[in-house]
């Protein structure tokens, strides 16, 4: 085990240094650099204001220069400089990474649960009305645009029936504090959260009630109900186990796909959080302030699939057996 866990622990590093390079890779094969945006918004810099730019930001020196700068500071803890912000990455990362993380695991809690349960809902009599109906709702959930969702959520919530706010994380006006302050953020994450949740809900339900359906047809099920097991006991305490499995690894392949559906969802509602964050900094082509959240955004990535294998290994003994074993 402890070879293994070193092991991890190596291929993890590994996995976030080629990250890390990848990005910058990306990012710097884009035509232009930070230096060409401030001449073009400021419209009137020189040559010799755009090379002495280029100079302070070490955009001079060749790419393996810049590379290996940029990951011995990333080793020492600096991500570099926000241009746009005037702020260190670190400072202004911290700062957004609160409001991401909260609306990210509300709508990722709702849609495992949720979609779980509509799930056995579904598989509790297959190609009934209920899994019908179920699967007709999780089709138009995962095939609708999220900005369509969350467009359609402003309209009819926000501006027909102006139940919710559609912007912000918390009415500044207002001035509450404590309890009061906790429910206008709350207030305020309603839409957002649905926003997310409603494709990912679809995809577990329709991911669960496979599995679910594959795992009430085991020889296992039919021996704990010829038993006289309640019905209860066997999807909860036999078929739901084994049917998280694959939910559970969707999950882990998602975590990306959720980071960059909050994108989508909190630059449409104004939510201050790293998704805001990127639309800014890739509008202005702030560069190191892009890489800091990419790089933290990977890191995060690489942190779920660990947890989600951990996960697997304490529903599932053979996976545990497997890593007990001696490498070959």
């Amino acid at each position: 085990m402890a070879r293994r866990f070193l092991f991890r622990l190596l291929h993890f590093a590994g996995i976030v240094l080629a990250i890390t390079v990848l990005n910058f890779a990306l990012l710097k094969a884009l035509p232009g650099d930070l230096a060409d945006v401030v001449a073009t918004e400021s419209g009137a810099a020189s040559t010799a204001q755009v090379a002495e730019m280029r100079a302070r930001f070490g955009l001079d020196r060749t790419l393996p220069e810049q590379l290996l700068s940029y990951v011995g500071g990333v080793l020492q803890g600096d991500l570099g400089y926000s241009f746009r912000f005037g702020e260190p990455v670190a400072k202004l990362i911290i700062e957004r990474l609160p409001a991401t993380v909260v609306l990210v695991s509300i709508a990722m809690a709702i849609s495992v649960v949720a979609g779980m349960g509509l799930g056995m809902l579904a598989a509790r009599q297959p190609n009934g009305l209920v899994d019908v109906a179920l699967s007709a709702l999780s089709t138009l959930g995962y095939s609708a645009p999220m900005f369509w969702t969350a467009l359609m959520l402003i309209v009819v919530f926000g501006v027909k029936l102006p139940w919710f706010p559609v912007g912000g994380i918390r009415d500044v006006s207002a001035g509450h504090a404590g309890l009061r302050d906790l429910v206008d953020v709350a207030w305020h994450l309603v839409l957002p959260v649905v926003t997310l949740s409603i494709y990912y809900v679809a995809v577990y339900a329709r991911l669960s009630r496979a599995a679910l359906i594959e795992q009430l047809s085991e020889y296992y099920v039919r021996t704990a109900r010829a038993k006289g097991a309640r019905e209860g006991r066997v999807m909860f305490g036999h078929a739901l186990r084994n049917a998280m499995l694959p939910v559970l690894t969707m999950l882990g392949l998602q975590s990306s796909a959720v980071l960059g559906g909050s994108i989508v969802v909190e630059t449409v509602f104004a939510w201050p959080g790293l998704g805001q964050l990127s639309f800014e900094a890739i509008r202005s082509r702030d560069v190191l302030l892009l890489l800091g959240i990419l790089l933290l955004s990977g890191t995060l990535v690489v942190l779920s699939n660990i947890a989600v294998d951990i996960l697997q290994m304490r529903l599932d003994p053979r996976l545990r057996r497997r890593m007990t074993e001696r490498p070959t």
